[in-house]
């Protein structure tokens, strides 16, 4: 995790996280990515408008909003929970090569 480095204010005067290079850096190679300067301050940009976004989010007050699974008031159709096919294990069981007790036998695979 990039620790804190300090609060800065970008155009709209949103605190964001200000990152370095350094911690690009460091981050690319804790994850074992071989990046260059220019791959570096690309991915510099752009997880400052991340965290820019997160820190947006954030400041938003969702005090008495309630959560909810989906963005719509969908109800999903529901079924009887019935049974709608009937037991034909003895039918599948009498195709089977080997059959044992009711269970199905396979040939031994590991030793």
């Amino acid at each position: 995790m990039i620790p804190y480095a300090a609060l800065v204010f970008n155009g709209f005067f949103t605190p964001i996280m200000a990152l370095t290079l350094d911690d690009v850096q460091r981050a690319a190679h804790l994850a074992r990515i071989a990046i260059d300067d220019a791959e570096a301050e690309a991915t510099l940009a752009q997880l400052t408008r991340v965290f820019g976004l997160i820190e947006d989010m954030q400041a938003v007050d969702i005090s008495g909003i309630a959560p909810m699974a989906h963005a719509q008031d969908l109800m999903l159709r529901l079924r009887a929970d019935a049974v709608t096919e009937g037991d034909q294990r003895q039918l599948f069981q009498s195709v089977a090569p080997e059959v044992e007790a009711g269970l199905y036998l396979v040939p031994k695979v590991i030793e």
